[in-house]
């Protein structure tokens, strides 16, 4: 993929935290995420090329949404796929929690999975474990292979999984082996990439979360050479139908190469609020700082950009 194209989609990103980020604290989700995909719609529509929607935020029918299926770019050079999330972690800019960003992965024709809106269950974990790892294992090898990989003591390793209802079993289990439990609110694209980045707070990520999320997480872990694999898990009939409308396997696991094809891949995220591996929007008097992250699949190459934006220019 161009490098230039790659550095284009760190503008869009920008640009939606930017919007999002004039939300946080102020209690209403909906109006964050709309500044966010507005944004982020109008700057993809100023690029030269055209991407088709592969996950989005909603179908064509739901207001506001960067809809699967939709077509942006003007139309002119190369033909890709994408998956979004303009805000990732809503309720976090909502209530001014910790972890937001404005997220985008891309690809050539055919690299991205396109899965139906619903949950998966996931384990993540960096390079040096990559190998080691089974989603049909129990948590306890999980966690002992992993320890054993990373040259760690397993007290010494970290797990992260989402505060909700449903892991309160798996909370248990990690606990029992000695291990530590770091819970998040939301945020699991963000934490499946900090269990890659050396030196940082997470070892391994654990648990159910949303699918379009497992499609955005696997590409950068992929590039970065890590493990992630994910199966559905439909939370009721409902989404079950979703499933098996969309002719897919509830058994089967997918690795990242699975959600994520090939090396002609991007991904792009800048911080809203800060999380485990970006920090957020910064206000200073004079200008609005943004923190992104670049990764390309071709290159496997990983860029940190900090960019200082001239408050009094829109």
């Amino acid at each position: 993929m161009d490098r230039n194209l790659a550095l284009e989609f760190v503008r869009v990103t920008e640009a939606a935290a930017i919007a999002a980020a004039e939300w946080i604290g102020l209690g209403d989700g909906k109006a964050a995420d709309k500044a966010a995909v507005d944004n982020m719609r109008t700057r993809f529509n100023q690029i030269d090329f055209s991407a088709i929607v592969r996950i989005g935020e909603g179908k064509k029918d739901e207001a506001a949404e960067l809809y699967v299926g939709e077509e942006l770019g003007t139309g002119k050079g190369p033909k890709m796929e994408i998956a979004v999330d303009p805000l990732e972690c809503t309720d976090s800019v909502a209530y001014g929690r910790y972890n937001a960003m404005s997220v985008i992965v891309a690809g050539n024709e055919g690299s991205l999975f396109s899965a139906p809106d619903t949950y998966m269950d996931k384990i993540g974990v960096g390079k040096e474990a990559a190998g080691v790892v089974d989603l049909d294992a129990p948590v306890k090898d999980n966690i002992t292979k992993t320890a054993r990989a990373m040259g760690k003591d397993v007290r010494g390793l970290t797990v992260m999984i989402l505060d909700r209802p449903r892991h309160e079993q798996l909370i248990a289990e990690v606990r029992d082996t000695g291990a530590r439990v770091r819970l998040v609110t939301d945020g699991d694209v963000a934490t499946a990439i900090a269990a890659c980045m050396p030196d940082n707070e997470v070892d391994m990520i654990l648990g159910v979360g949303g699918s379009a999320e497992a499609v955005l997480a696997a590409a950068p872990v992929k590039i970065m050479g890590g493990g992630f694999f994910a199966r559905f898990a439909p939370a009721n009939e409902k989404h079950a139908a979703l499933v098996a409308e969309a002719g897919l396997d509830t058994k089967k696991i997918y690795s990242a190469e699975d959600l994520a094809k090939g090396d002609q891949l991007t991904f792009t995220a800048t911080g809203v609020i800060d999380g485990p591996f970006l920090r957020g929007v910064v206000y200073q008097p004079h200008a609005i700082v943004t923190h992104s992250v670049v990764l390309r699949g071709q290159s496997g190459t990983l860029r940190y950009i900090e960019t200082h934006h001239d408050a009094y220019k829109k």
